[in-house]
């Protein structure tokens, strides 16, 4: 069923984004692939609003079950995204060494588009969550705001990115880039589009 009941995204807000021990059961660990995989699957199909209890029954476990391994939604989601957040890090720091800063820069911007359109409505959870260190997508938000920090910082210290841009601001701006590509399917180039237009915007004076 796609649209989640206000039961499914109860748990425990605020947690740590996976409730799992640090040595699970052979059994507890086959139960947390398998809830991961199906939320991969359902996430894809209905986007980030899909039934927790579809999810849960998809991996042939309870919904108590789901929980003690995910508190609450953002807990799933930061746990679904940790494999994309792992990529964007990795690109960050090849990226710090591309010639050109500012191409690096938007380069990495590109892909962050890409990643937060992977499913619908990730796009605007990360947007939801970009000052909320309660929830357990800030799990991810961080390391990518550091991430995006040390290229922006590079950029401006050459002189090709205005000085005042703040990596929360682009950060932001790139969620809504990838929000309206989500929006508007049939149009494959919009996200370039915007994202030439934030390239503007970073270099103009």
């Amino acid at each position: 069923m796609v649209g989640a009941t206000s039961r499914e995204d109860a748990g425990t807000g605020g947690a740590a984004a996976t409730a799992q021990p640090r040595a699970m059961r052979a059994d507890a660990r086959r139960n947390h692939e398998r809830l991961l995989t199906e939320a991969r699957s359902a996430f894809a199909e209905h986007g980030t609003d899909a039934s927790l209890e579809d999810v849960a029954r998809r991996a042939g476990v309870g919904i108590g079950t789901l929980y003690r391994h995910f508190p609450n939604r953002d807990a799933l989601l930061s746990a679904v995204f940790e494999d994309a957040v792992g990529d964007l890090l990795t690109r960050s720091r090849e990226l710090l060494d591309a010639p050109e800063p500012c191409a690096a820069l938007v380069t990495w911007l590109r892909e962050m588009v890409t990643h937060a359109g992977e499913y619908r409505g990730l796009a605007h959870a990360l947007m939801s969550v970009s000052h909320d260190k309660s929830s357990a997508l800030a799990r991810c938000s961080d390391p990518i705001r550091e991430a995006g920090g040390a290229l922006l910082a590079r950029a401006q210290k050459a002189g090709t990115v205005r000085p005042d841009v703040a990596i929360g601001d682009l950060l932001q701006l790139t969620h809504a880039i990838a929000l309206a590509a989500e929006e508007t399917p049939g149009d494959s180039e919009l996200a370039d589009r915007l994202l030439h237009l934030t390239l503007r915007g970073l270099t103009d004076s």
